[in-house]
C-alpha cells in the first residue's frame, strides 16, 4: 500500500507527521491502492454558469437554437421557465436543449421567476437588443453576498 500525505508519498511503514488519531486527521490521507491501469468513460456535464449565459444569449436568434451539455440544475430550469415566460419555445431531451427564439411574445419578464434567479437578468441585453426595449426586474438576493447589477445597468442604459 501506498499513502499520500500532503503530496508525498509515505512508505507504508512509516507513520505520518504529526498524525492524531481524531477523524480530521483521518480525512487529510488519501490512500490509493494501484497496479491496475485505468480505463473507461467519464461524461463531464456542462458547467451552469455557461449554460444560462448562452441560454440568455438565444434571445438574440430569430430562428431555431440547439445547445448541448447543458446540465439538469434547478437554475437551468428557472432559466427556461423565464425564457418561456418571454414566448419562446424550448424543449429538452436529455442535455439537449432546443430553443425556439422566433417569437418573443413580451418585452416584460415576471417578477416571480426573476427573484429567484439572479441570471435572468443575463436576459436583458437581448431583450433590448432584440426589441429595442426590455423590462426586468431587479434579481433576488445572493446566498454569497451582495452582487451588485450596475455594471449590466450601465452597459444597456442610454446616458
Amino acid at each position: 500500500m501506498r499513502t499520500f500525505f500532503g503530496g508525498r508519498l509515505i512508505n507504508s511503514s512509516s507513520s505520518l507527521p504529526d498524525a492524531k488519531s481524531s477523524p480530521e486527521a483521518d480525512s487529510s490521507v488519501l490512500q490509493i491502492w494501484g497496479g491496475h491501469p485505468l480505463q473507461g468513460h467519464v461524461k463531464i456535464s456542462g458547467a451552469k454558469n455557461s449554460a444560462l449565459v448562452i441560454m440568455a444569449g438565444a434571445l438574440l436568434c430569430s430562428g431555431d437554437c440547439r445547445i448541448r451539455n447543458v446540465p439538469l440544475l434547478a437554475d437551468v430550469e428557472r432559466m427556461g421557465q423565464v425564457l418561456s415566460a418571454l414566448g419562446l419555445r424550448l424543449t429538452r431531451e436529455d442535455d439537449i436543449l432546443d430553443v425556439d427564439a422566433r417569437e418573443i411574445s413580451t418585452s416584460k419578464a415576471p417578477y416571480e421567476l426573476v427573484t429567484q434567479l439572479r441570471a435572468s437578468f443575463f436576459a436583458i441585453g437581448p431583450l433590448l437588443a432584440r426589441l429595442g426595449v426590455a423590462q426586468m426586474p431587479l434579481p433576488g438576493g445572493c446566498a454569497i453576498g451582495a452582487r451588485p447589477v450596475d455594471l449590466h445597468v450601465r452597459r444597456v442604459s442610454m446616458d
